[in-house]
């Protein structure tokens, strides 16, 4: 059998020859470092993937003492959005929730009201000052003209996987917040289309994923980034996939050229961890 790097290199390069598009991705296994950089410090669109980041922002809040997860927002008609998530799906709205409940509907359900409700939590400019400090250069939300609103930004397939592989050193975050952000991540109700579609419960647990997806005037993005953990629990592979300029804009189920390559790279990644 082959090494795991060249199993993980040569998967990569076949799927997202299938898949066709633009694709930024940087992936890192334990044991042996860098197994695929490609093109992974251009600034893209991060779509769903960058409320890793908001998460993030909020959470280091929490761990400052500025933010109490156990803090209530009420969720109002005005700050409902469509699209992911389950707010939008309620005939009534007036609920009151805690930060700690928001984060996890943005991360789990990858929930678009729930940026809204974070904007309340933490500005723009307060969140972009925080990911400035951690040592993102190029990771940031866009501030609107509602301060306490923001569009999602952009990222690089780089930071997004240094991210993530704090997190799982337990550099990024206090253990609690840490903690509390990995169990979200790799919650059973969370997204299943992509990395983690062609495994058992068991093996999905294994895996702490985020999910985006989006269209713009180039075409459909279909990005996914996450950890996976080998199975005495370490931390095992990093992966950052973000591609866009993609066809089948409308599809935005697991049918999707580039989702379905995810699914595949999921396997493989999996077998060397």
């Amino acid at each position: 059998m082959l090494p795991p790097v060249t199993r993980i290199r040569r998967a990569y390069a076949r799927h997202k020859a299938r898949a066709g598009g633009d694709w930024h991705a940087y992936v890192t296994l334990a044991g042996a470092g860098v197994v695929v950089c490609d093109d992974a410090e251009r600034a893209v669109k991060g779509y769903s993937v960058q409320k890793l980041a908001v998460a993030v922002a909020l959470l280091d809040k929490a761990d400052r003492g500025e933010l109490d997860l156990g803090r209530r927002v009420r969720l109002e008609a005005g700050d409902v959005l469509g699209g992911s998530g389950i707010y939008h799906l309620q005939p009534v709205w007036g609920d009151e929730l805690t930060a700690a409940g928001v984060v996890t509907a943005l991360l789990l359900v990858s929930d678009n009201t729930a940026v809204r409700l974070c904007g309340r939590l933490a500005p723009a400019a307060e969140i972009n000052e925080i990911l400035a400090a951690k040592g993102f250069a190029r990771t940031r939300v866009e501030p609107v003209t509602d301060p306490a609103r923001f569009l999602l930004g952009d990222t690089t397939a780089r930071e997004t996987h240094d991210l993530l592989a704090r997190l799982a050193a337990g550099t990024l975050l206090g253990p609690e917040t840490g903690g509390f952000l990995l169990r979200v991540l790799r919650g059973a109700a969370g997204y299943h289309d992509g990395i983690r579609r062609d495994m058992s419960s068991a093996q999905r647990a294994r895996v702490a994923t985020k999910h985006g997806a989006d269209r713009d005037e180039r075409g459909a993005a279909r990005h996914e980034a996450g950890i996976m953990f080998a199975p005495d629990g370490a931390p095992a592979l990093v992966y950052s996939l973000f591609a866009d300029g993609l066809g089948a804009a409308a599809d935005y189920g697991a049918t999707h050229p580039a989702v379905a390559a995810h699914a595949a790279l999921g396997r493989v990644m999996l077998e060397c961890c």
